[in-house]
């Protein structure tokens, strides 16, 4: 049985292969790089020493941090203790076989109260496909096998982010719908991001057409809009972290507000029923 998650080879040729054929997919990272620039717009620092980390770094680079240094998404990142004070992650930690190590490494080669700031696909991702996967499986071939990777929650993504030891930890996300003109139209996207499956526990040989036929038919059957176009849903979620300092804010102690909440509101303060 595989003791990892993912395979690694897998994933880097579906990579080299988008990019060998000149079709890579980029607009999710086109819209999450958007994104995190508006943030650092409002965070309102001016940041000197910058590294972005991803399959399309360069396309991040230019969109949140023009000169920042590039460095490929990997299990040990190319990363020296306390030399940035801004790290992006881009569109890739869901693919890491070990995601707290992942920040781990960054909130290392951060500086004090420097910033981390990863984009990566949240578990709403895909869920009609994996539906329309599950079923048309169970029904032509008797069982499942691993198609798409499986993603975190959102709560369960926040908690990283306190393991890995960072300050001001916070996790959002942000849902996309994108439509196609049928579910082969999403999967020749998904290749061209790179993106279709690297799980370790894959099936190999391929997708029988009777499987394929079923999915195709189950997706539309579900997901059809009005006008024969079916849907697809991208979660996309965002980590930010701080590394520790000595002069950042921090959250109040358990009790030791200065004012009742029901005398800033104007109302009679109740107790709570047994």
């Amino acid at each position: 049985m595989s003791q990892t998650l993912f395979d690694p080879a897998a994933l880097a040729a579906h990579r080299a292969r988008t990019e060998r054929a000149g079709t890579v997919a980029t607009f999710l990272h086109e819209i999450a790089a958007d994104e995190v620039s508006e943030r650092l717009v409002e965070v309102n620092r001016r940041f000197t020493d910058a590294v972005v980390i991803g399959p399309q770094a360069a396309l991040w680079a230019d969109a949140v941090a023009p000169g920042a240094r590039q460095v490929a998404a990997a299990e040990v990142l190319d990363l020296a203790e306390g030399s940035a004070d801004l790290i992006v992650h881009g569109l890739a930690l869901h693919w890491a076989e070990d995601p707290v190590g992942q920040l781990v490494q960054m909130r290392r080669a951060l500086r004090p109260d420097g910033l981390m700031i990863a984009a990566m696909f949240g578990g709403q991702t895909l869920a009609e496909l994996r539906t329309a996967f599950a079923e048309a499986e169970t029904r032509v071939e008797g069982g499942l096998s691993p198609r798409v990777a499986p993603m975190g929650e959102i709560r369960d993504l926040g908690g990283l982010l306190q393991r890995a030891g960072f300050a001001l930890p916070v996790a959002d996300s942000l849902p996309l719908k994108v439509d196609y003109a049928d579910p082969l139209a999403l999967m020749r996207d998904l290749r061209a991001m790179g993106e279709t499956n690297a799980m370790a526990a894959r099936r190999r040989g391929g997708l029988r057409r009777e499987t394929l036929g079923a999915v195709v038919e189950t997706y539309f059957d579900q997901y059809a809009r009005d006008d024969g176009r079916v849907l697809a849903t991208f979660e996309i979620v965002f980590l930010t972290g701080w590394a520790p300092a000595e002069n950042q804010q921090q959250p109040l102690r358990p009790g030791s507000a200065k004012a009742r909440l029901a005398d800033a509101l104007k109302v009679p303060e109740r107790p709570l029923d047994d």
